[in-house]
Protein backbone atom coordinates (compact mmCIF):
# COMPACT_ATOMS: atom_id res chain seq x y z
CA UNK A 1 0.00 0.00 0.00
CA UNK A 2 1.14 3.47 -0.58
CA UNK A 3 1.85 6.51 1.73
CA UNK A 4 -1.51 8.29 0.16
CA UNK A 5 -2.91 4.96 0.60
CA UNK A 6 -2.39 4.50 4.31
CA UNK A 7 -2.98 8.18 5.01
CA UNK A 8 -6.54 7.39 3.15
CA UNK A 9 -6.97 4.68 5.55
CA UNK A 10 -5.88 5.93 8.90
CA UNK A 11 -6.84 9.46 9.01
CA UNK A 12 -5.65 11.05 12.50
CA UNK A 13 -7.13 14.40 13.07
CA UNK A 14 -6.40 16.75 15.98
CA UNK A 15 -9.42 17.20 18.00
CA UNK A 16 -11.53 15.18 20.84
CA UNK A 17 -14.96 14.38 21.45
CA UNK A 18 -16.19 16.10 24.59
CA UNK A 19 -17.11 12.74 25.82
CA UNK A 20 -13.43 12.41 26.91
CA UNK A 21 -11.99 15.32 28.67
CA UNK A 22 -8.80 16.70 26.58
CA UNK A 23 -5.55 15.69 27.07
CA UNK A 24 -2.77 17.94 28.00
CA UNK A 25 -0.95 19.08 25.05
CA UNK A 26 2.41 17.36 25.58
CA UNK A 27 4.89 15.50 24.02
CA UNK A 28 7.40 12.75 25.86
CA UNK A 29 10.57 13.66 26.58
CA UNK A 30 12.32 12.63 23.42
CA UNK A 31 10.08 14.39 21.21
CA UNK A 32 9.63 17.79 22.46
CA UNK A 33 13.49 17.70 22.57
CA UNK A 34 13.65 16.68 18.80
CA UNK A 35 11.05 19.42 18.00
CA UNK A 36 13.33 22.00 19.58
CA UNK A 37 16.65 20.45 18.54
CA UNK A 38 15.24 19.82 14.56
CA UNK A 39 12.23 21.55 13.93
CA UNK A 40 9.97 18.99 13.67
CA UNK A 41 7.69 16.60 15.33
CA UNK A 42 9.54 12.99 14.98
CA UNK A 43 7.32 9.77 14.88
CA UNK A 44 7.12 7.46 17.85
CA UNK A 45 9.85 5.42 15.74
CA UNK A 46 12.49 7.50 16.08
CA UNK A 47 13.05 5.86 19.15
CA UNK A 48 10.73 3.15 19.79
CA UNK A 49 10.86 0.09 17.55
CA UNK A 50 6.94 -0.12 17.26
CA UNK A 51 5.03 2.89 18.47
CA UNK A 52 5.32 4.73 21.51
CA UNK A 53 5.23 2.64 24.84
CA UNK A 54 7.06 -0.26 22.75
CA UNK A 55 10.99 -1.53 23.41
CA UNK A 56 14.03 1.26 22.56
CA UNK A 57 15.40 0.99 18.92
CA UNK A 58 19.34 1.62 18.59
CA UNK A 59 18.77 5.63 18.41
CA UNK A 60 15.99 5.58 21.45
CA UNK A 61 19.23 3.76 23.17
CA UNK A 62 21.73 5.93 22.29
CA UNK A 63 19.79 8.69 23.35
CA UNK A 64 18.48 7.73 26.74
CA UNK A 65 22.38 6.68 27.26
CA UNK A 66 23.29 10.10 26.39
CA UNK A 67 21.31 11.73 29.19
CA UNK A 68 17.87 11.75 27.36
CA UNK A 69 17.83 15.51 27.53
CA UNK A 70 17.98 18.07 25.01
CA UNK A 71 22.24 18.02 25.37
CA UNK A 72 21.82 14.87 24.15
CA UNK A 73 21.42 15.30 20.87
CA UNK A 74 25.15 16.95 20.60
CA UNK A 75 26.44 13.68 21.89
CA UNK A 76 24.95 11.17 19.63
CA UNK A 77 25.29 13.52 16.70
CA UNK A 78 28.27 12.08 14.87
CA UNK A 79 26.98 8.39 15.96
CA UNK A 80 25.17 6.58 13.00
CA UNK A 81 22.58 4.12 14.99
CA UNK A 82 21.00 2.44 12.09
CA UNK A 83 24.09 1.60 9.98
CA UNK A 84 23.45 3.30 7.01
CA UNK A 85 26.12 5.69 6.96
CA UNK A 86 24.51 8.77 7.47
CA UNK A 87 25.21 10.38 11.24
CA UNK A 88 22.07 10.67 13.37
CA UNK A 89 22.94 14.83 12.24
CA UNK A 90 22.64 14.68 9.28
CA UNK A 91 19.32 12.10 8.59
CA UNK A 92 17.46 14.18 11.77
CA UNK A 93 18.63 17.78 9.46
CA UNK A 94 17.10 15.92 6.45
CA UNK A 95 14.41 14.53 7.71
CA UNK A 96 14.99 10.59 7.50
CA UNK A 97 14.75 8.46 10.52
CA UNK A 98 18.38 8.05 12.42
CA UNK A 99 16.73 4.55 13.41
CA UNK A 100 15.75 3.50 10.37
CA UNK A 101 18.54 2.36 7.89
CA UNK A 102 16.33 2.15 4.73
CA UNK A 103 15.41 5.92 5.62
CA UNK A 104 17.89 8.15 4.33
CA UNK A 105 18.72 11.84 3.78
CA UNK A 106 17.98 11.06 -0.12
CA UNK A 107 15.15 8.80 0.40
CA UNK A 108 13.72 9.14 3.63
CA UNK A 109 10.61 7.23 3.55
CA UNK A 110 6.99 7.60 5.30
CA UNK A 111 8.55 7.60 8.54
CA UNK A 112 6.46 10.88 9.24
CA UNK A 113 3.68 9.68 7.44
CA UNK A 114 0.91 10.43 10.55
CA UNK A 115 -0.51 6.56 10.02
CA UNK A 116 3.08 5.31 11.01
CA UNK A 117 1.91 7.11 14.53
CA UNK A 118 -0.62 4.20 15.13
CA UNK A 119 1.23 1.00 15.61
CA UNK A 120 -0.20 -1.93 13.71
CA UNK A 121 -1.08 -3.88 16.70
CA UNK A 122 -3.32 -1.68 17.68
CA UNK A 123 -4.94 -0.91 14.62
CA UNK A 124 -5.90 -4.19 15.18
CA UNK A 125 -7.57 -4.16 18.28
CA UNK A 126 -10.16 -1.94 16.30
CA UNK A 127 -10.44 -3.12 12.77
CA UNK A 128 -13.41 -0.80 11.51
CA UNK A 129 -11.93 2.15 12.88
CA UNK A 130 -10.28 4.80 10.27
CA UNK A 131 -9.85 7.58 12.26
CA UNK A 132 -7.23 7.75 15.34
CA UNK A 133 -6.24 10.46 17.71
CA UNK A 134 -2.87 9.88 19.23
CA UNK A 135 -2.15 11.92 21.79
CA UNK A 136 1.14 11.81 24.47
CA UNK A 137 1.11 13.12 27.64
CA UNK A 138 3.29 14.03 30.78
CA UNK A 139 2.08 13.16 34.22
CA UNK A 140 1.72 15.85 36.62
CA UNK A 141 2.46 16.02 40.09
CA UNK A 142 -1.39 16.17 40.76
CA UNK A 143 -1.80 13.00 38.47
CA UNK A 144 0.37 10.89 40.50
CA UNK A 145 -1.12 12.00 43.44
CA UNK A 146 -4.06 11.07 42.44
CA UNK A 147 -2.82 7.86 41.38
CA UNK A 148 -1.64 7.32 44.65
CA UNK A 149 -5.49 7.48 45.85
CA UNK A 150 -6.23 5.20 43.67
CA UNK A 151 -3.59 2.17 44.90
CA UNK A 152 -1.38 2.56 42.02
CA UNK A 153 2.60 4.24 41.95
CA UNK A 154 3.58 6.37 39.14
CA UNK A 155 6.34 8.70 37.88
CA UNK A 156 7.23 11.47 36.18
CA UNK A 157 9.04 9.17 33.77
CA UNK A 158 5.90 7.08 32.83
CA UNK A 159 4.26 8.92 30.51
CA UNK A 160 3.20 7.33 27.43
CA UNK A 161 1.19 7.67 24.47
CA UNK A 162 -2.63 7.06 24.16
CA UNK A 163 -4.22 5.91 21.10
CA UNK A 164 -8.06 7.06 20.67
CA UNK A 165 -9.87 5.34 18.40
CA UNK A 166 -12.67 7.38 16.79
CA UNK A 167 -15.75 6.52 15.20
CA UNK A 168 -18.00 9.63 13.81
CA UNK A 169 -15.42 11.90 15.19
CA UNK A 170 -16.49 10.88 18.92
CA UNK A 171 -14.12 8.23 21.12
CA UNK A 172 -14.96 4.70 21.10
CA UNK A 173 -12.39 3.69 23.32
CA UNK A 174 -8.57 3.80 23.77
CA UNK A 175 -5.40 1.89 23.66
CA UNK A 176 -1.96 1.77 25.89
CA UNK A 177 1.68 -0.20 25.02
CA UNK A 178 2.96 0.02 28.39
CA UNK A 179 6.17 -1.78 30.17
CA UNK A 180 5.78 -4.48 33.14
CA UNK A 181 8.77 -5.67 35.03
CA UNK A 182 9.73 -8.82 36.79
CA UNK A 183 13.27 -10.09 38.04
CA UNK A 184 15.02 -7.02 36.68
CA UNK A 185 13.55 -8.59 33.28
CA UNK A 186 11.22 -5.61 31.12
CA UNK A 187 8.35 -6.83 28.55
CA UNK A 188 5.53 -4.99 26.99
CA UNK A 189 1.72 -5.71 27.03
CA UNK A 190 -1.18 -3.82 25.10
CA UNK A 191 -4.32 -2.87 26.78
CA UNK A 192 -7.68 -1.47 25.23
CA UNK A 193 -10.83 -0.09 27.03
CA UNK A 194 -13.94 1.05 25.92
CA UNK A 195 -14.83 4.69 26.07
CA UNK A 196 -15.75 4.38 29.89
CA UNK A 197 -12.55 2.73 30.31
CA UNK A 198 -13.27 -0.37 31.25
CA UNK A 199 -10.75 -2.75 30.14
CA UNK A 200 -11.61 -4.57 27.00
CA UNK A 201 -8.07 -6.75 26.55
CA UNK A 202 -4.94 -6.69 27.42
CA UNK A 203 -2.41 -9.09 25.71
CA UNK A 204 1.85 -9.41 25.60
CA UNK A 205 3.13 -7.42 22.53
CA UNK A 206 6.37 -7.77 23.43
CA UNK A 207 8.19 -10.47 25.78
CA UNK A 208 11.30 -11.28 24.24
CA UNK A 209 12.81 -10.63 27.85
CA UNK A 210 10.24 -12.54 29.36
CA UNK A 211 8.57 -15.29 27.53
CA UNK A 212 6.81 -16.88 30.18
CA UNK A 213 4.57 -14.19 30.20
CA UNK A 214 3.01 -15.07 27.01
CA UNK A 215 1.50 -18.25 28.78
CA UNK A 216 -0.14 -16.43 31.18
CA UNK A 217 -3.40 -16.75 32.11
CA UNK A 218 -4.08 -13.63 34.04
CA UNK A 219 -5.10 -11.80 31.21
CA UNK A 220 -8.60 -12.41 30.66
CA UNK A 221 -9.46 -11.54 34.23
CA UNK A 222 -8.82 -7.91 33.54
CA UNK A 223 -11.75 -7.88 30.88
CA UNK A 224 -14.45 -5.33 32.37
CA UNK A 225 -12.21 -3.64 35.54
CA UNK A 226 -11.80 -0.27 35.97
CA UNK A 227 -8.64 1.20 37.90
CA UNK A 228 -11.01 1.32 40.93
CA UNK A 229 -12.21 -2.56 40.90
CA UNK A 230 -8.37 -4.05 39.87
CA UNK A 231 -6.72 -4.69 43.16
CA UNK A 232 -3.06 -3.47 44.10
CA UNK A 233 -0.60 -6.01 43.55
CA UNK A 234 2.96 -6.55 44.07
CA UNK A 235 5.72 -7.72 41.85
CA UNK A 236 7.30 -10.66 43.59
CA UNK A 237 5.53 -13.49 40.53
CA UNK A 238 4.94 -13.08 37.15
CA UNK A 239 1.44 -12.61 37.56
CA UNK A 240 1.61 -9.90 40.44
CA UNK A 241 3.86 -8.07 38.32
CA UNK A 242 1.25 -7.97 35.50
CA UNK A 243 -1.23 -6.82 37.62
CA UNK A 244 0.98 -4.25 38.80
CA UNK A 245 1.70 -3.02 35.51
CA UNK A 246 -2.25 -3.13 34.12
CA UNK A 247 -3.30 -0.79 37.40
CA UNK A 248 -0.46 1.82 36.68
CA UNK A 249 -1.92 2.06 32.85
CA UNK A 250 -5.27 1.72 33.93
CA UNK A 251 -4.68 4.52 36.70
CA UNK A 252 -2.67 6.35 33.54
CA UNK A 253 -5.58 6.36 31.47
CA UNK A 254 -7.83 7.98 34.17
CA UNK A 255 -5.72 10.28 35.68
CA UNK A 256 -4.98 11.64 32.16
CA UNK A 257 -9.09 11.07 30.75
CA UNK A 258 -11.25 11.21 33.23
CA UNK A 259 -8.84 13.36 36.01
CA UNK A 260 -7.29 15.54 33.68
Amino acid sequence: MTAVGRRKKIAVVALVAATLPALAQAMPTLARAYKSEYGYMPSCNACHSDGGGSTLNTYGKSFKAAGKNLAAFSKIASQDSDGDGFTNSAESAAKSNPSDKLSTPSKPGNWLDMASLIPREVRAKFPKVLTWLPKDALLTSADIAAAKALGATLKASDENTIYIPLENQRPAGTALIFPASYQGKTFFLLMTTDRMLAISSVSVLHADAMPSAKSSKIFSSFVGKTVQTLPVSNASTLDGAISMAVKQASALLYVRLKGA
